[in-house]
């Protein structure tokens, strides 16, 4: 007799993994505004490292916002593994410190860099676990704290949230221009 297993685990957006990494990301930015989900991030960690603080959100919320990321991890890690496919144009010129942000100037001219660095850090399971585990730390009031170094995931995770708006930025720029090219052929034909 043949065991009726239920798959518990959330899978928020599961499109096929390596084609729709890019969708994932953009579905991703549609319910998430990026310094919202930042904000939002920042938040969860800053409760979670402190011991009697408890984070104020709906539960419920966080816990979407986690499944939200989780997914957003996936798709980051997918759509590294996609680089040569997936090239990014890059700005020419000096750019400002304040458009960087957290990403150095080799990371802004090419934001898969931060998914490289990041998932050659850590892997899918390590961010998966420092979700769970700030989620976990923010939502109640306790004694001890986070075993791990929590740090530099957080600030991976904000590079990478940077980062995929860029190449979302970058590539909408570019198909708005194709399609401006094949419009323009069109017309004149």
């Amino acid at each position: 007799m043949k065991k009726n297993t239920t798959d518990f685990e959330a899978r928020c957006w599961a499109d096929h993994k390596k084609r729709l990494a890019f969708r994932q990301m953009e579905r991703f930015f549609q319910f998430n505004d990026l310094i919202v989900s930042k904000e939002r991030l920042h938040s969860i960690m800053s409760c979670a490292v402190q011991r009697n603080r408890r984070l104020d959100e709906d539960p419920l919320m966080v816990f979407q916002f986690h499944q939200a990321v989780r997914s957003f991890v996936r798709a980051g890690y997918h759509m590294m593994l996609k680089e040569k496919k997936h090239a990014v144009g890059v700005p020419p010129g000096k750019v400002s410190a304040w458009v960087l942000g957290l990403l150095s100037e080799e990371e802004y001219r090419n934001p898969l860099l931060v998914f490289k660095k990041a998932f050659r850090e850590y892997n899918i399971r390590e961010f998966d676990y420092f979700m769970s585990g700030i989620v976990y730390f923010s939502l109640g009031v306790y004694e001890h704290l986070p075993e791990r170094n929590i740090i530099n995931p957080y600030i991976h995770l904000i590079k990478m949230l940077d980062a995929a708006h860029l190449i979302l930025e970058r590539r909408g720029k570019s198909i708005k221009k194709t399609h401006k090219k094949i419009s323009g052929k069109q017309k004149t034909s």
